[in-house]
């Protein structure tokens, strides 16, 4: 029997800072590439996988639907998620179809990725009164959270102003900031909801496969590097006391080293949570 080999669709909302990078596609395969590594290092057979990139912006182009695809990624954006834009409408309305027409694909949205996939399910994005969440921040987890993350709290890189204020109908919150409520969500299969006494005990130990929708609001697929070049280039937009508190979190958090040697928990938490949901342990 061949190694497990998946196929996943990012759809890229953006461009990457800074420009030499290129395309999201190459941020996102080298943050899962790094997160399957972990995983890999444990197995006799490594899984493999395809990631394909596609321009939902200026190309306004999306997977056929004659390929399916194990998981389809909503990539973070400079864009506001309540915008009326054509391209923005056009990727409501795919997520829309994913949830209701490809059952056995698995949805995540990152940043606003996260906002778009509330949108699709009916809730909402708005402006978080001009407060920005910017560089590494510790997100509070739910029972839930703690559960899916294996972690008492999440320390993430972030970049945004706007958010999504309370958790789309169907769905299970993970964590939350003193700035924004909710930082993220989950929905289960339909046909693998757990039961509800489980989800509201204190310990909801749920299996990773039973997820169907997974977002953070955060920027797992970050680096420090990527989060200066930010920076440099949206100073004036941040404005300066919160660009001066960023750079003093962008390499991570100040007195709390990490073993792994990186900033956040993006790779080996994120990142390893979304092969979980697919099935990779």
């Amino acid at each position: 029997m061949a190694p497990p080999h998946f196929r996943l669709a990012l759809l890229e909302c953006s461009r990457p800072l800074p420009t030499t990078l290129g395309r999201y596609r190459h941020v996102y395969k080298t943050w899962l590439d790094a997160s399957l590594e972990i995983l890999n290092a444990s197995r006799t057979e490594p899984v493999t996988f395809t990631l394909d990139g596609y321009d939902v912006v200026d190309e306004m182009v999306y997977p056929p639907d004659d390929i399916e695809y194990h998981g389809v990624i909503i990539t973070g954006s400079p864009s506001s998620a309540y915008e009326d834009l054509e391209w923005i409408n056009r990727l409501i309305t795919f997520v829309k179809r994913i949830i209701a027409e490809k059952p056995n694909t698995k949805l995540f949205g990152i940043c606003f990725g996260h906002q778009i996939v509330a949108r699709a399910l009916g809730g909402e994005c708005t402006p978080n009164d001009g407060k920005w969440e910017v560089a590494v921040i510790t997100v509070q987890l739910t029972p839930l959270g703690k559960s899916i993350f294996g972690k008492e709290e999440l320390d993430v890189q972030q970049l945004h102003r706007d958010h999504v204020p309370t958790v789309p109908s169907g769905c299970h919150l993970l964590g939350w900031t003193a700035i924004t409520p909710n930082h993220g969500f989950v929905m289960f299969d339909s046909k693998s909801i757990p039961p509800a006494e489980l989800l509201d005990s204190e310990s909801p130990n749920v299996p990773l496969t039973s997820i169907r929708i997974f977002t953070v609001q955060g920027h797992p697929e970050f680096t420090p590097m990527i989060v200066h070049a930010v920076l440099d280039a949206r100073a004036k937009l941040l404005g300066a006391p919160v660009t001066h508190d960023a750079r003093t979190r962008a390499d991570g958090l100040p007195g709390k080293p990490r073993s792994d040697g990186r900033a956040c928990d993006g790779v080996s938490v994120v990142g390893r949570t979304i092969w979980g949901i697919l099935g990779v342990a």
